[in-house]
């Protein structure tokens, strides 16, 4: 890795400035990073990144290294320019050490160092060093090679020389501290996702995530930029015109960028940037990006016919269909909505982007028109679909204002009213049901049972879904509505939990309905209601005594213990199988039961997933099943 400087563009102590102390970060952790569990965890690692990615967007850095360790630890190494080494005028320590061991001490506050920086809370490195039991900086500058090493933030040594060297660049290694975080495991498929996407957000920019311990790598570097990200997306879809439609500009030292194309899927896909910080609630780019796109799609086609006088605008909401979408904005001082920066605040965004957007739009479309009637068409079908979605809708909302339990589906309701304590499992099957239903604690566990599959809501319009009986019944139960009706301070339960048989029919249902869920009701799964219960696999007797195993592990440990006496195994294939004592003991009894919760750490792998497990195309999906046919656990033949 070689690094180099360019002239007139010194980055020195001096660049350094200091607006308070450490020791809040390990007091508070989660303000500073969100939580202590794994998107925290996570967290540390993008906070080091973020670093080397400014280097990269001010031009000094191409190649970043992340690596995971054997022993838990993380290294993150650039051949940026190495963070400044020379003795900081105000504290007499070196810069390095200002900038690790001070909270708001970096080189992104005056614009000079950095013109654009997506790490401008200043927090990141120094926060890392606080939450970390360990933590070991190199730099390369100057011809020298630097090395200070830290223990829960405090220096243990002085920033020192230990020897020459011929390149340039930082590599920032270190331990999570396990008196903070609950578990210290990285996910390699959670770092892929978030280093692929800042790959292609900076074209050029080659970064490898190294698995030490798992022997697994992978490479990324896209030169097409966020022209190649809308045709990843896409690569399991099947585009509504080939080449995606690339819009660029820059007003008042705001850079926009938004690559955009149709697909004949049901579901938009749009992902908003902001310094590459994916803003993952939106914000006044994305208000901007939906007011041009309507805008000039209006324009254009009534330009050439094909709305005509007396058809209304198409809405925004027409026009999201099939939309798969990239928005990147770079701008001097973005405004996020906390440190964890989910949402661009910034006014003047909105109009900027507007204005770029379609003014290369309306450019697009006079050139080539033919682009045009596809997204027309698409949007026109959209809009005859909500029509039908709202009257649905309406039915829906009138079945839900009931009073008594005569719903479809045989809801069997709680006594209790309160949502905080009150739990719904969505259970498979009548015979299940009534086992739930006389097992259950009848004061805060409502039962609802399913007849058959759901519907595959991937392949299908709102009104479609809506049609089905199942998904209404599960509407009508959770009390929030759905759509433009939804309202998450609606829902009767604060644990929503899929009960489903250990085979393969049971692994069909739950996936269906987390496609549900996570399609039409993803609020449900952000704010921690959704639950997917872990009934027993097998049923172990070994005399008067049983025990319940949960794995194939399990059962392994209760036969070793068990060696000497005489047992008999049963294998559960059907929640419907054990009686309803067993059921409550084993799944539904919160001081003995196994739930696990269902989070979304990244939106856009989950999405590719739904895509390639419930979409049309076979080949994604043979190909996704070879890959992780190793992975697979109880398999049920």
């Amino acid at each position: 890795m070689k690094g180099t400087f360019a002239e007139g563009n010194e980055y020195t102590a001096s660049d350094i400035q200091i607006l308070e102390g450490l020791d809040a970060a390990r007091r508070r952790p989660s303000m500073y990073i969100g939580d202590t569990g794994i998107r925290g965890l996570h967290h540390l690692v993008y906070e080091v990144v973020d670093n080397a990615i400014d280097e990269a967007m001010a031009g000094y850095c191409d190649h970043v290294i992340v690596t995971l360790h054997p022993d838990g630890s993380v290294s993150v190494e650039d051949n940026g320019r190495g963070i400044p080494v020379d003795v900081h005028p105000k504290v007499n320590k070196s810069a390095a050490e200002v900038v690790l061991t001070t909270l708001h001490a970096g080189g992104k506050f005056d614009n000079k160092a950095y013109q654009v920086s997506g790490g401008l809370h200043g927090v990141g490195v120094s926060v890392v060093n606080a939450l970390s039991s360990w933590l070991e900086l190199t730099v390369w500058r100057d011809g020298l090679e630097w090395h200070q090493r830290y223990s829960r933030g405090v220096p243990q040594c002085e920033l020192k020389a230990i020897g020459e060297a011929n390149r340039t660049g930082t590599k920032v290694h270190f331990m999570p501290d396990d008196a903070i975080f609950e578990e210290r495991d990285f996910s390699f498929d959670i770092l892929s996702a978030r280093l692929r996407e800042i790959a292609f957000l900076v074209p050029g920019l080659r970064i490898e995530l190294i698995d030490i311990k798992n022997n697994k790598s992978s490479s990324f570097k896209y030169d097409g930029g966020i022209v190649s990200f809308v045709e990843y997306l896409n690569r399991d879809k099947t585009p509504l015109f080939k080449e995606p439609i690339h819009i660029s500009g820059e007003k008042d030292d705001v850079l926009v960028e938004v690559a955009l194309q149709y697909n004949d899927s049901y579901q938009e896909r749009l992902f908003a940037f902001a310094n590459l910080i994916h803003t993952i609630e939106g914000g006044t780019h994305v208000i901007g990006f939906r007011a041009a796109l309507t805008r000039a799609v209006n324009e254009m086609a009534r330009r050439q016919k094909l709305l005509r006088d007396k058809d209304p605008n198409l809405s925004g909401d027409d026009l999201k269909e099939g939309l798969t979408a990239i928005i990147s904005v770079k701008l001097k001082e973005p405004q996020f909505e906390g440190q964890t920066k989910t949402r661009l605040g910034n006014s003047d965004v909105r109009g900027i982007v507007d204005s770029i957007v379609y003014e290369g739009l309306m450019a697009f479309l006079e050139e080539k028109p033919d682009y045009l009637r596809p997204i027309v068409e698409k949007a026109i079908k959209a809009r005859q679909a909500r029509d039908a979605a709202k009257k649905a809708r309406e039915l829906v909302r009138r079945k839900s204002a009931f009073s008594g339990l005569d719903l479809p589906g045989k809801l069997a309701d709680c006594s209790s009213k309160n949502p905080k304590e009150s739990e719904l499992y969505i259970v498979e099957g009548d015979s299940a049901g009534g086992s739930a239903k006389q097992g259950r604690d009848r004061t805060f566990q409502a039962i609802l049972p399913l007849r058959g599959k759901i519907l595959n809501v991937e392949k299908a319009r709102l009104d479609k879904v809506l049609s089905n009986a199942e998904i209404r019944t599960i509407i009508q139960a959770l009390g929030c509505g759905i759509g433009e009706d939804f309202n998450i301070n609606k829902l009767r339960y604060h644990r929503v939990i899929i009960m489903t048989d250990a085979d393969v029919d049971g692994a069909h249902i739950r996936t269906l309905l987390l496609a549900f869920f996570y399609r039409f009701m993803p609020e449900i799964i952000e704010r921690g209601h959704l639950y997917i219960a872990q009934p027993p696999l097998y049923r172990v007797q070994a005399g008067r005594s049983e025990y319940y195993c949960y794995s194939d592990k399990d059962l392994r440990n209760a036969m070793e213990q068990l060696s000497n006496k005489k047992v008999y195994v049963q294998r559960y294939k059907g929640l419907g199988e054990m009686n309803p004592e067993q059921l409550w003991k084993t799944t539904m009894n919160p001081e003995e039961r196994v739930l696990k919760r269902v989070d979304i750490e990244d939106a856009l792998a989950a999405d590719e997933y739904f895509t390639i497990l419930m979409g049309d195309k076979v080949e994604p999906r043979r190909e996704f099943i070879e890959a992780h046919a190793k992975e697979v656990r109880n398999l049920d033949v």
